[in-house]
């Protein structure tokens, strides 16, 4: 099935289908076939973010970005929470929760989702946790805070605080007159949704103050909570550019759940035979902006999907893109 939606490039069904080849009646019953696995096979979780962890994390502490991405199919809203390791530019789905409503997820949901990190991996490996603004509120810092997890979480600037005086202010006025792109570090914690962090803020490009809420005083704090917009590379492979998520007719949530952890392991695939090959085959040319001519999932997918095409399939060129698959590490599960 991972071939298959590799050489097509969507998750339509009756595409993977008819990718698998045989005619048109090998294909309806390979659509049956892929029917019956969304709707009876069961998938274990835990043992593919252990592999995936285990592909990518390579025993150094890691970041890790929680996030959410959504869409609607008809009546059917589809709305997934994704708890994603930081790697190089882009992200890797670790575990993820469906979400029945529209809106943002509930703080036990995430809690959930971070729970499953560190009851299968620890806490050890954990460097910090990076959320956008709408992962905010009292319970969801007291619970980051009191199972001492590293966080890097952005505020939005009307949320309340206290000034150096100890009067109460929204947190955009501690970092007024802040020029294009300076940062300011405040010093000692301050109170905010009832609980003591310490604040950083930035003013970006577009004028925007971007206000981050950290675990400790950091100056790297900025720095470090950019790394969470790698998510949005993730979400844009696994969507638009790479396999077209937003293809799929499935509303279930169970069954979009075992989309999620295919499209998992496709994309990891992918993007480790892309790294493989920038490193040890052949370098992808850098433009004048000093950025890659294209990314190194786009790299690995399309290789894999030259060598997947009719009269083109080399065995030895597909052996080599397996073996990228065969470089996770089994890791102990402290649990």
């Amino acid at each position: 099935m991972i071939l298959a939606m590799i050489a097509v490039r969507t998750v339509n069904l009756v595409d993977i289908a008819c990718a698998f080849g045989g005619g048109n009646t090998r294909a309806l019953s390979n659509y049956r076939r892929l029917q019956r696995f969304f709707s009876g096979y069961e998938i274990d979780y835990a043992q593919v973010a252990s592999f995936l962890f285990g592909l990518f994390a390579h025993n150094k502490k890691v970041y890790l970005s929680m996030d959410r991405t959504n869409w609607q199919w008809g009546k059917s809203p589809i709305n997934i929470l994704m708890l994603s390791l930081v790697y190089k530019g882009t992200a890797i789905p670790i575990y993820w929760s469906m979400i029945s409503s529209k809106g943002n997820s509930s703080t036990q949901v995430r809690i959930d989702l971070v729970d499953r990190f560190i009851h299968h991996f620890g806490k050890d490996c954990l460097a910090g946790l990076l959320c956008d603004r709408e992962f905010v509120g009292k319970d969801w810092f007291a619970y980051l805070k009191s199972s001492g997890i590293p966080f890097y979480i952005r505020i939005k600037s009307n949320a309340l605080t206290t000034n150096s005086g100890g009067q109460g202010t929204n947190v955009w006025t501690l970092f007024l007159g802040l020029k294009h792109r300076e940062e300011r570090v405040l010093r000692g914690a301050r109170e905010v949704y009832g609980i003591d962090v310490f604040l950083v803020g930035v003013r970006c490009d577009d004028g925007e103050q971007l206000i981050v809420a950290t675990h400790a005083e950091n100056p790297d704090a900025i720095a470090i909570y950019r790394l969470r917009w790698e998510v949005e590379t993730l979400f844009d492979c696994l969507k638009g550019r790479g396999f077209r998520f937003e293809d799929t007719r499935i509303t279930d949530p169970h069954r979009i759940q075992k989309w999620v952890a295919v499209l998992a392991i496709a994309f990891a695939w992918a993007y480790r035979v892309g790294e493989w090959r920038h490193e040890h085959q052949c370098r992808i040319k850098v433009k004048k902006h000093r950025r890659m001519a294209m990314s190194w999932f786009r790299y690995g997918l399309d290789f894999i999907r030259e060598i997947l095409f009719a009269g083109k399939f080399c065995g030895v060129r597909y052996r080599q893109c397996l073996r990228q698959l065969r470089q996770a590490r089994p890791l102990p599960n402290p649990g």
